[in-house]
């Protein structure tokens, strides 16, 4: 302390920002490390994979920025995707990192409109893991994939040393059939197509928070984690002409629209009201100071989808026990390109942006 005001003097180097464990929002884009934020789906994601890994990589696939790769392969067309793993804890209500190991996967393919068949998978383990729990861990995937109906056809097992890694951290790869006539990707959105969403946002999000750091909400949520490759099914079966699907994971349903905005150069106007946010989840976001719109999701599917077949698509969804609680949202629009706008109850707008990181990491 000192003795001539009472103040704490200051301490140049304790006083400075401490930019270690941060996400977001905060300025960090020029940032020289690598931050969590770098791996939450928004921005930040985005201009690594543009600035570091496309540039490193090479070739048209890439370009395309989908959930998966479309793929010719000696005349068959072919979905080709892969995903990691690191959520944190390793269960959680309504699932657990095997589950989402295989239906993160599955779901990557379903958005081309592909039937996943093959996956990989490797396991990352950190010494001095308990083995039953690795056991759990592998029972849980096994029994996804088979609820799913692709096959674990190859595998690879890691082992690093103790305090180098999380206890066990997820890798797959998988492999599927496109249809005949079917063409699903960002770049198809045009203006006049309608946006729908297969159900309530934020879910899966909320579930893996409320069992972390003793947060509770009051009312149990379950993770939405599921593999929406029947629902994709269902949907193709009113119209192969299925414009775009994408599962908003990390960055959440903000994040998905605006990359699609992007790709298609298109603009994007939503009815804030008929976003489906169920209470509890609108309840602990309000608590946490956070927008449902950016939650991660992790059984839920956005589509953009021709006018004309809009309402016989949501039927269909409605249908099917992943697509109860399907709804409009929004729509497809000429004026400002590459945006995503909201309308509010209240007759306002506002733009719902790109976020810069993730609002809560490790949650898939």
């Amino acid at each position: 302390m000192s003795e001539t005001t009472g103040l704490a003097e200051p301490n140049t180097q304790a006083d400075a920002p401490d930019f270690s464990g941060w996400t977001c929002p905060a300025p960090l884009r020029d940032q020289p490390r690598v931050v969590m934020g770098h791996g939450g789906g928004g921005a930040l994601s985005s201009e690594l994979v543009q600035h570091i890994f496309a540039p490193a990589f090479g070739g048209d696939l890439l370009a395309g920025l989908a959930d998966s790769a479309a793929l010719t392969l000696g005349g068959t067309r072919l979905a080709f995707s892969t995903d990691s793993f690191v959520v944190r804890p390793l269960f959680f209500p309504g699932g657990s990192i095997g589950d989402l190991a295989v239906n993160g996967t599955v779901n990557d393919l379903a958005m081309s409109g592909a039937r996943a068949a093959y996956l990989s998978c490797g396991f990352i383990l950190e010494e001095g893991v308990e083995v039953p729990l690795v056991s759990r861990v592998a029972e849980a995937l096994g029994a996804a994939a088979r609820a799913a109906g692709v096959e674990v056809a190859t595998g690879d097992t890691k082992v690093v040393e103790a305090g180098r890694g999380d206890g066990i951290y997820l890798n797959t790869a998988g492999i599927g059939l496109i249809p005949e006539g079917v063409d699903i990707r960002p770049q198809r959105a045009v203006p006049g197509d309608v946006v729908i969403v297969s159900g309530a946002i934020g879910v899966h999000g909320v579930a893996v928070m409320s069992v972390r750091d003793g947060l509770e909400f009051g009312v149990e949520v379950e993770s939405d984690c599921a593999a929406l490759g029947g629902l994709v099914e269902a949907m193709l079966a009113v119209t192969p002409d299925l414009h775009v699907l994408r599962d908003p994971t990390r960055g959440g349903l903000a994040a998905a629209l605006n990359e699609i905005a992007v790709a298609a150069t298109v603009g994007v106007v939503l009815r804030e009201k008929a976003v489906p946010v169920p209470p509890p989840v609108a309840n602990a976001c309000a608590v946490l100071g956070l927008d449902p719109m950016y939650v991660a999701n992790e059984g839920k599917l956005v589509a953009f989808v021709p006018r004309a077949h809009a309402d016989a698509v949501l039927a269909a969804m409605r249908e099917h026990p992943l697509g109860a609680e399907a709804a409009i949202i929004g729509e497809c629009v000429e004026t400002h390109p590459g945006m995503v706008v909201a309308r509010t109850g209240l007759g306002g707008t506002r733009v719902v942006d790109l976020p810069v990181g993730e609002q809560l990491p490790r949650i898939c």
